[in-house]
């Protein structure tokens, strides 16, 4: 009834007059709120939770490209890993879908591996999609180690060990990794100790590169570098002369007089060149003559010119 201190959560008057809190008062702490609720891919116990957990552990299990994050490359399907076995291209290990049907391309496989002393495993056919990124591998797959690249400074290095000018190759803007490989065997071919390419948009050493290359790539190291222009200039430093290839050139390559000193050789891309800054930087720009001025080269075509050319004045 009203006024009646004795029911359940009614104010008491104690002997000082001080009111004594009931339940708002003595419960309090109880009855405030934890916060916001968390969403439901942040609690444990929640579906949504462990659905997101699953994700991630399908993303860390994918592939990696070792172009981009130094990680290992994949290479899927029967024809493609036969290719890989008949370059000699380091394979870091071969492996084999259960149940994969055993046709010539396998039987292949397996000789080659054996010839070249590469691992090979079989697994069951889900773990090798999730190694393959979902990719259509026909029941086989290989396996690439990131590629280990140079310092440019190693470039210089190895010529003097020896005892002749350097001779080195950047590519600037080259996107494709069958003229990057095509640079790496021509430089094996003309004598070159090296060639260096930039980090970002820019072929990278991949599978397609090491094919191309025809195995050269075992022989002559690639370095990569943050700044082309940068480490021109570090290049210069050292003593080395720094030519550019271009349609517009001041010097036609068979009067090229810097051929048979300390020398870098710049070769842009089939479409735009070489870029700006790089230009600016080099010591001479170079043209390749031409029957006709409205034919151009692609990397591959034009670095072995350009090393042929130079080889004949180095000898």
């Amino acid at each position: 009834m009203a006024g009646n201190s004795q029911r359940r959560g009614a104010i008491k008057k104690t002997g000082k007059g001080n009111p004594t809190a009931g339940s708002g008062g003595r419960r309090r702490k109880g009855l405030e709120g934890k916060g916001p609720t968390p969403r439901a891919e942040e609690r444990p116990n929640h579906k949504a939770y462990k659905m997101a957990r699953a994700a991630d552990k399908r993303e860390a299990a994918r592939p990696k490209r070792k172009g981009g994050d130094g990680g290992p490359e994949w290479v899927a399907g029967r024809n493609s890993v036969v290719e890989l076995l008949r370059a000699n291209v380091p394979v870091a290990g071969l492996y084999i879908a259960e149940g994969a049907e055993r046709d010539e391309r396998i039987r292949e496989i397996f000789r080659l591996s054996a010839e070249q002393h590469v691992s090979l495993l079989e697994i069951g056919r889900v773990e090798m999609d999730k190694l393959t990124g979902g990719a259509v591998h026909q029941g086989v797959a290989a396996k690439l180690d990131a590629y280990d690249y140079a310092h440019p400074d190693d470039l210089l290095a190895r010529a003097e060990e020896e005892g002749v000018p350097p001779l080195v190759v950047m590519l600037d803007g080259v996107t494709d990794p069958r003229n990057l490989g095509a640079v790496v065997r021509s430089a094996s071919g003309f004598g070159a100790h090296g060639v260096v390419i930039p980090e970002r948009r820019s072929a990278q050493m991949t599978a397609s590169a090491w094919k191309t290359s025809a195995g050269a790539a075992a022989r002559v190291p690639v370095a990569r570098t943050t700044n082309l222009t940068r480490q021109l200039k570090a290049y210069q430093e050292a003593g080395l002369m720094v030519v550019g290839l271009a349609a517009d050139g001041d010097v036609a390559l068979p009067d090229l007089d810097l051929a048979d000193g300390p020398l870098v050789v710049v070769i842009g891309s089939e479409g735009k060149g070489i870029s700006r800054l790089v230009g600016e930087t080099c010591d001479q720009i170079v043209s390749i003559p031409m029957a006709s001025s409205l034919e151009s080269l692609n990397a591959g075509v034009a670095a072995g010119i350009a090393l042929y050319q130079i080889a004949q004045r180095r000898v």
